[in-house]
């Protein structure tokens, strides 16, 4: 028996793949039985005898935790999901382009290996804090304060400042907008810090993310965007962090193998034009396309990059380990 902590879990995809496997979830169960008995005697004014009798057993299942449990049974026994931690844990199988054809998209896998999670809203968040705690502790004397990055509206650095609050006023509130300046601490400052969300923005769409990484060498990436709403995923992101930290450690993902990184990254021509001048809507989409793929293809945008791939996750959990033994001296 594996007693599974979860992290996340789409209860509606795994409702719906249960639907498809058993016919239906069983969730309410009713029963009910009568029996009624009229005796009559003589005229009706006189004597009447009516005897019913009834049953009803009402039972409404809830099936929470034990729902993605019913479905993971299911899915090994009509074997439509195969374990693949084992492979995409060996460097060779990734050198070889083996994985893919183990895990074709639209296939559905269980990975379980070393990850950890990463949302942009907690880094800038996270970043916020301590420029403010930076600030203040500097602005009581308690911190030295250099000269690089201290903030004024004199020199360059506070024209760029007063620039990107000028832009920032007609703009929609950016995540990095909340850090506050501070002067720099060991080459790191306010404006570093706002770069580095920026950059995460990009790389990481804001939201959670399963980050794993089961070679040693971190050269391969196995990404899950977990949505928002989902069953235990209901808590802010500073909470999650606070509860399971930054660091890696072993999870179990369960879903469907979305898309793999391109292995060729070369910008596609933008042609498409008609010979008439028209423009050929076709083309125009795969050339966009194209040029995204390119763009996650060299760590740009929030797309899988070579040789990884995405997975559309069904749940994330941890097994709680058992205790050993108690032994004797």
């Amino acid at each position: 028996m594996i007693l599974r902590e979860f992290l996340y879990v789409d209860t509606d995809k795994v409702r719906a793949m249960l639907a498809q496997l058993d016919g239906g979830v069983a969730e309410e169960e009713r029963e009910t039985s009568r029996e009624e008995r009229k005796n009559t005697v003589g005229p009706r004014s006189v004597a009447q005898h009516l005897q019913v009798t009834g049953m009803e057993r009402y039972t409404q299942k809830s099936m929470g935790d034990a729902l993605f449990p019913m479905l993971e049974d299911a899915l090994e026994s009509e074997s439509l999901i195969r374990d693949i931690s084992t492979e995409v844990s060996d460097a060779p199988q990734w050198n070889s382009g083996k994985i893919r054809e183990i895990a074709p998209p639209g296939s559905l896998v269980r990975i379980t290996a070393m990850g950890s999670l990463f949302d942009t809203r907690y880094a800038a968040s996270a970043f916020a804090a301590f420029a403010s705690v930076a600030g203040g502790l500097q602005g009581m004397g308690a911190l030295p304060a250099s000269s690089a990055g201290r903030p004024g509206p004199k020199g360059k650095a506070g024209q760029q400042r007063q620039q990107r609050s000028q832009t920032s006023a007609h703009a929609a509130p950016q995540l990095e907008d909340a850090i506050t300046d501070f002067h720099s601490m060991g080459g790191v400052d306010s404006d570093i810090l706002r770069s580095m969300i920026r950059m995460a923005r990009g790389l990481f769409a804001p939201g959670l993310h399963l980050n794993l990484s089961p070679v040693d060498s971190r050269d391969v990436l196995i990404g899950s965007r977990l949505q928002e709403g989902r069953q235990y995923l209901d808590s802010e992101a500073d909470v999650l962090f606070a509860r399971y930290g930054t660091e890696k450690q072993e999870w179990t993902l369960v879903g469907s193998v979305g898309s793999y990184g391109p292995k060729d990254t070369g910008f596609p021509e933008f042609d498409f034009n008609n010979p008439d001048g028209t423009v050929n809507r076709a083309r125009f989409a795969d050339a966009l396309n194209g040029f995204m793929k390119s763009l996650g293809g060299m760590g740009f945008i929030d797309l899988p990059q070579y040789p990884g791939f995405s997975v559309i996750p069904f749940a994330v959990y941890r097994a709680i380990p058992r205790g050993r033994a108690l032994t004797r001296s």
